[in-house]
């Protein structure tokens, strides 16, 4: 398995566009579909999920991960409220009586994602010497 290259490693822009831009955009997506296809919604995330592993395997330690994971998964699910709610359908899974969970949830799943992904790469780098 070839590790990618770190995160910190990139320009200020790419970092910039992988934590904000990458979350909102997949998050607006995602807030269009809620209204659309229940189905649809999950792939989304499961695609969201697997987003958010990867995204860990950018980093050397778990805490580093964990922290990109939060900010990032925090701005999917808000882009998710927002899109649903500019888009005004019925949503086609429900968000609960407190659809604002949502974020929290997107924010804490996506620190996990992250800190297990930065776990792998830990376990796949070659020791040093």
């Amino acid at each position: 398995m070839t590790l990618p290259p770190l995160f910190m490693s990139r320009p200020p822009a790419h970092r910039f566009v992988l934590v904000g831009v990458v979350p909102a955009v997949f998050g607006a997506i995602a807030g269009v579909i809620l209204g659309v296809s229940a189905p649809l919604y999950w792939l989304l995330q499961v695609l969201a999920i697997a987003g958010g592993f990867l995204a860990g395997l950018e980093h050397p330690t778990a805490k580093e991960a964990a922290l990109r994971g939060l900010v990032g998964g925090a701005v999917f699910g808000a882009f998710i409220l927002i899109a649903h709610a500019v888009a005004g359908t019925d949503a086609k899974v429900s968000l609960g009586s407190a659809p604002i969970f949502l974020v929290v949830i997107t924010a804490v799943v996506g620190a996990l994602l992250g800190a297990l992904g930065a776990k792998v790469r830990a376990s796949r780098e070659p020791a040093a010497v």
